[in-house]
């Protein structure tokens, strides 16, 4: 499994990112290389990497999650990022510096599962290109230490398509319970996380269950009667999710909370910045939701 992940995204840059705002470009190169020493600290997913490189060590074989970084930095103003990866215990190697430009065509040739960038534009790119993409939320939300990497997801437009929540906003609760429920024994369409959802199903396939160093959930808006095809869509394509949370439209939040997620994808803004207040957050700016 490739993780490709932007440098605002592994460690916080947001004071280097005000001087490029607020001073420009030689400014910003000039901060970068006379700070390039002064280790940066952790970002929103700081942890998340760090416990996806874990997986490496945890059993025997061949290497089992890379970690890439994609940044807009030059190679000369990339050091600093480097130097802070070093000095953190990463074992990250590979990289794209573009000096500016957007480095999301660098996701297709790397063969990336999954692209995380605090770049909204970058991210809407690789979606449309196919990609399982998020834009890193700001927060300073800091879930439980704990070494079991958590990843939670929500259903409509990231894991499963957005045919369902095309019906529920042409034609309202009712049309959409009714179509759901018409359709239950017939699997929805993937989404852009389907691919990276199976990614993490093979490797926990080589764990026994009560052993897994991975947890993954899903946690929508859905409530019965609409959660049946949900459930044999999963069942469909022999994905294995470890608990479902069918809300009925409560908010997620301290759901997400609760199950210490280390993540989770949505593709509503509004759900994405309940669930920032207490985890990292991801936004999935994908399907009907996001065409405005």
């Amino acid at each position: 499994m490739i993780i490709a992940i932007s440098s605002r995204a592994l460690f916080d840059l947001e004071e280097s990112h005000r001087v490029f705002i607020e001073q420009g470009k030689e400014s910003y190169c000039e901060y970068q290389i006379a700070n390039e020493n002064a280790i940066l600290e952790p970002g929103i997913a700081f942890q998340l990497v760090r416990k996806l490189l874990a997986l490496n060590h945890d059993l025997p074989g061949d290497q089992k999650v890379e970690v890439i970084l994609l940044s807009r930095n030059s190679a000369d103003t990339g050091l600093r990022v480097f130097n802070s990866i070093q000095h953190h215990g990463m074992d990250i190697t590979r990289a794209a510096f573009t000096s500016g430009e957007s480095p999301y065509r660098y996701v297709a040739p790397f063969k990336a599962d999954l692209f995380l960038s605090a770049e909204a534009s970058d991210v809407r790119a690789a979606l449309d290109d196919g990609y399982a993409a998020a834009a890193i939320i700001p927060s300073r939300a800091i879930g439980p230490e704990r070494d079991q990497l958590r990843i939670a997801f929500d259903g409509d437009a990231v894991l499963f398509s957005d045919e369902a929540e095309r019906v529920f906003r042409t034609g309202g609760l009712e049309a959409f319970k009714d179509s759901e429920s018409g359709a239950a024994h017939q699997p929805l369409s993937g989404g852009p996380f389907k691919n990276f959802l199976s990614a993490l199903q093979r490797i926990q396939a080589a764990y026994p269950d009560e052993r897994s160093p991975i947890r993954t959930a899903l946690v929508t808006a859905r409530a019965a009667p609409t959660h049946e095809r949900v459930i044999r869509t999963l069942r469909a394509w022999n994905i294995r999710i470890d608990e479902a949370m069918f809300l009925g439209g409560m908010d997620k939040g301290e759901f997400l909370k609760t199950f210490a997620a280390d993540i989770y994808f949505d593709d509503q803004q509004g759900h994405i910045n309940s669930a920032a207040e207490h985890v990292a957050a991801g936004h999935v700016p994908h399907g009907v939701a996001n065409e405005e």
